[in-house]
């Protein structure tokens, strides 16, 4: 059937996530990259350790994706400079991590590249601006 492809349950997360994007501050939208790319990347592990090839590819190619169109492709290097120009040169060692990771079967570059993201995670979740400040609205 035509349009059914979705289990209600998958139907009704998407729906959360997308009204949840619709939301959301810039700060939080960055936010929810890291979840997303996170997520793809423990995907990626669980279907690595199973031998499911083409689910781990897929979830790799998810977490390159969203760390190539999503994160740095949202930094701005005229606004932030050097650091700007350093977490875009992390943000594309992670995405060859992933690529060697996929290619090689590697767990531990996987874990490598989880483990950058959750550290750029939380220092971004620590700068979140506060509401009424300046760099909330």
């Amino acid at each position: 059937m035509f349009g059914m492809s979705r289990s209600p349950v998958a139907s009704y997360a998407q729906v959360s996530t997308d009204i949840a994007v619709e939301t959301a501050d810039p700060h939080r939208l960055i936010l929810m990259l890291f979840d997303g790319a996170r997520t793809a990347i423990w995907m990626a592990r669980a279907h690595m350790e199973r031998k499911e090839i083409a689910q781990k590819g897929a979830a790799i190619s998810k977490a390159i994706d969203i760390i190539d169109n999503g994160l740095r492709a949202s930094l701005d290097v005229k606004a932030g400079g050097e650091l700007a120009e350093r977490l875009a040169s992390l943000y594309e060692y992670i995405s060859r991590r992933l690529l060697w990771a996929n290619l090689k079967n590697n767990l531990a570059a996987l874990d490598e590249a989880n483990q950058l993201l959750g550290e750029l995670q939380s220092a971004w979740a620590l700068i979140a601006p506060t509401p009424g400040s300046q760099a909330a609205a």
